[in-house]
């Protein structure tokens, strides 16, 4: 896979991002205006209309760029949607970033929004086109579920060393999210409590799994070397990956429920456009797509964060922890922030975003210089994924802007 620079870096000016939890009294549209109003907002110099063009992502809350033309009334602009499973945030992002980049427009906004609460069931909603029968029916929570067993088959950890190293995820998640008003559980919990969950799904209890609810977010785009004609604090994107799996891991002996090859290819195009050579070390914070405990346990080892087998050894050590020597999902993740799909991609951006910048208050992060923002959507064996790397300087060999 090419891993070529893009013509022109790209920085984010400004963002916004709405609460995400249950928001019975406000529809997608409100979602979104909210989140743009002050995404807009936070940029003095530019107003709605200086936006060149538009991308807004959603899996089930609106069909074409209406879905944001539409509530924000905006006449003339081009607006795409975009949807990419859970990654549809990161997928908006993505193709927005590439347009500034190609030199086709000077300033753009990626939006994600989706209204969970609205459908008449509590889960993921999606309508899936006809297939072959070969598919497997089963649940988000039983496909992560495997993830599990299959680590510790493959490393030789045992149920109660698993116990804990899971249970240390949920207990860190919710930790962080309760120092985030925004987030959908504010509210630290106890390890006891986490481990007398209801079960779900194979060794997975309700509190291993993320939470379903509303949300919107927004990013402004500009190119490097505009940056600092509308902020002080630019942050920039230093690399991006982007892979769409094969969607044959179910069906092959080759695969064994210990990694996402899609999020390890990823990473790696998105480290090497960044120039990061070792992420454990160079990598401040990362926000990761714990939609499970086991999916955040594999991803500290696909991310390169943590050795093969000894991910659950640093996360019962502190490693990913707040004040530990690699904090993950400062804000709370999916765990405890929420998961409105379309919008968490771009969540994962505010958060880092907002570190880069020194605005996180409580959940700062010290000396934050390069943050990771990891997203995935579909399923163990089938997935896309999208790794980013954001900074707060800009790549050294393009000069300062």
């Amino acid at each position: 896979m090419a891993t070529r620079r893009m013509a022109h870096d790209v920085a984010i000016v400004g963002m916004g991002c709405t609460p995400f939890r249950d928001h019975w009294n406000s529809s997608a549209d409100d979602l979104l205006v909210d989140a743009v109003r002050e995404c807009v907002e936070s940029v003095p110099a530019i107003e709605l209309d200086d936006v060149d063009a538009f991308w807004v992502g959603t899996q089930g809350s609106g069909m074409s760029g209406q879905t944001l033309s539409r509530p924000l009334r905006l006449r003339g602009k081009p607006v795409t949607r975009v949807e990419n499973y859970c990654a549809t945030g990161s997928e908006a992002f993505r193709n927005a970033a590439y347009a500034v980049a190609s030199g086709a427009y000077d300033v753009v906004m990626a939006t994600g929004v989706e209204k969970l609460k609205d459908s008449s069931f509590s889960g993921l909603t999606a309508v899936f086109p006809p297939a072959d029968g070969t598919d497997v029916d089963w649940t988000a929570p039983a496909s992560f579920s495997l993830l599990a067993p299959a680590y510790q088959r493959a490393h030789g950890v045992d149920d109660a060393d698993l116990r804990r190293t899971l249970t240390a995820i949920a207990v860190k998640n919710h930790a962080n999210g309760a120092l985030n008003e925004r987030a959908q559980f504010r509210k630290a919990v106890s390890a006891e409590a986490v481990e007398r969950a209801p079960r779900i799904a194979g060794p997975l209890g309700v509190m291993d799994c993320s939470g379903v609810s509303d949300g919107a977010a927004a990013a402004l785009i500009v190119r490097a070397e505009d940056a600092h004609r509308y902020t002080d604090r630019p942050v920039y994107l230093r690399g991006m990956g982007f892979v769409a799996g094969a969607g044959d891991g179910l069906a092959s002996d080759d695969y064994d429920f210990t990694t996402f090859p899609e999020v390890v290819e990823a990473a790696r195009v998105a480290y090497e456009q960044a120039g990061v050579t070792d992420p454990a070390t160079e990598i401040s914070l990362a926000e990761v797509h714990d939609c499970f405990t086991p999916t955040e346990l594999v991803l500290m080892e696909d991310l390169g964060f943590s050795a093969r087998g000894k991910g659950w050894v640093d996360v019962l050590g502190g490693r990913y922890a707040l004040e530990g020597a690699l904090p993950v999902n400062t804000d709370g993740g999916l765990k405890s922030f929420g998961h409105p799909i379309g919008a968490t991609g771009l969540r994962m951006m505010f958060e880092c975003y907002t570190q880069l910048r020194g605005e996180a208050g409580d959940r700062q992060v010290a000396d934050a210089t390069l943050a990771v923002a990891q997203n995935l959507g579909g399923q163990p064996g089938s997935c896309v994924a999208f790794v980013a790397v954001l900074g707060n300087e800009p790549a050294k060999d393009r000069g300062a802007a």
